[in-house]
């Protein structure tokens, strides 16, 4: 008889749940891949937040999120930006400026020339063509030297004959009455602490007259930095160099041609190339070289610039204002006397020049301050930020020489009417 009942049969082994091992590493990768994004979002919305609200980051919230990107690595989406926005943003075509644009109308001092003192400069041919009333014509400004003698002048023209509603300011300062210092940055050029950085001291301010911006960042400078004793960074050999001696003394030179290193140079501040030499504009200003003109913008877009000169007498000359392309910055530099002159900082935020008055060896803030373009359309930055502790940035200034504020000699003054 067969038996009927089922075969037996041993119990089939349990079935594993466990996926195979890529998917588990997969499935980690994805996680920390996550952790990590979250982590970076963070980290830059945190300090992105904390840049827009940073004025050492710039006067407007678009500065600030430029000068954010760049330090996080974006410095060529950020150039890409800013070029797409003046391509499609240009200054306007001719026009006039605005009334009192060229500093007023009236008399303006000349002083005469004597030992204490720097010829007084020559008035300005605009590039505009012809003059308007007042264009081009010297001003005395900011504090004077004991004997009444004006240390700083200033005059305005337009910066081309085509973008004539535009205005950009000069100012002349006179290396006999005046001492230059380099205040350091913890930012540009970094590497502090240093003797001289923001905020000014009021003993300091005992005899400023003026202070105005430097270069670029470092890392677009082309150029290296040297004060007091030690190299910042190394000097670029053939660079456009602001130098001081330790006597108060500042020039604009070729580093390695003009100007060598010894024991008389207090400060070396170096930006790009020359844009003048021999009493011209050098070669080549009109060319769009992103490399030798600056890395964010280069040279033809009409936008703020500004640019330090020096004359075949040692005056020092300024010019800051907008619409300006490198060519433009170099011919106005050229009509104001220099021989030679580079370009200093760009864009609206950076370009800042500040004129100081007050008693005479009392100490002042920036409330005593004015910048040299006043008005809707002028300079942006206020002359307080260099009597701030979050200002970040080298800058230059210009105080009165101890002769200056105590020296006797009397002067002739002649009257010169304007327009």
């Amino acid at each position: 008889m067969v038996s009927s009942r089922p075969v037996y049969r041993p119990p089939a082994a349990p079935r594993s749940h466990r996926l195979p091992r890529t998917v588990y590493w997969r499935r980690r990768a994805i996680v920390l891949l996550s952790v990590v994004t979250i982590v970076v979002v963070a980290y830059l919305g945190v300090t992105l937040a904390i840049a827009l609200n940073n004025p050492s980051y710039g006067v407007g919230y678009m500065a600030r999120a430029a000068e954010w990107g760049r330090q996080h690595g974006l410095g060529a989406q950020i150039t890409w930006i800013e070029t797409e926005y003046y391509r499609l943003n240009p200054p306007r075509l001719g026009g006039a400026p605005q009334p009192g644009a060229f500093g007023g109308t009236g008399t303006t001092v000349v002083t005469v020339p004597n030992a204490n003192s720097t010829p007084a400069p020559a008035t300005i041919s605009t590039p505009a063509g012809k003059p308007l009333p007042g264009e081009g014509v010297w001003h005395p400004v900011g504090r004077r030297s004991a004997n009444g003698l004006p240390a700083i002048y200033e005059a305005f023209v337009r910066p081309d004959a085509i973008h004539t509603s535009y205005v950009v300011g000069v100012a002349w300062m006179d290396p006999k009455l005046l001492r230059a210092q380099l205040y350091s940055g913890s930012v540009i050029p970094g590497h502090g602490p240093f003797a001289y950085s923001a905020p000014i001291r009021p003993s300091a301010s005992k005899t400023l007259v003026a202070a105005f911006n430097a270069g670029f960042r470092m890392s677009d400078a082309n150029g290296g930095y040297y004060t007091q004793g030690r190299t910042i960074l190394p000097l670029r050999r053939g660079a456009a160099s602001v130098v001081i001696y330790k006597d108060g003394t500042m020039t604009i030179a070729k580093w390695g041609r003009d100007v060598t290193m010894n024991n008389q140079v207090e400060s070396v501040r170096q930006n790009l190339d020359l844009i003048v030499d021999n009493g011209h504009p050098v070669p080549g200003l009109g060319a769009a070289n992103a490399i030798k003109w600056g890395k964010t913008l280069g040279g033809t877009f009409n936008v703020w610039r500004s640019g330090l000169g020096v004359t075949k007498d040692g005056a020092i000359v300024y010019v800051g204002g907008p619409s300006l392309s490198i060519s433009d910055l170099a011919n106005v530099l050229v009509r104001a006397g220099a021989v030679r002159a580079m370009q200093l900082d760009i864009n609206t935020d950076w370009v800042q020049y500040s004129i100081f008055t007050g008693p005479a060896n009392t100490a002042i803030t920036g409330a005593n301050g004015q910048n040299l373009l006043g008005g809707a359309s002028g300079m942006i930055g206020y002359p307080t930020r260099y009597f701030t502790n979050w200002w970040n940035r080298d800058f230059f200034t210009m105080s009165l020489r101890s002769g200056a504020s105590s020296s006797t000699t009397s002067t002739t003054s002649a009257l010169t009417p304007v327009g």
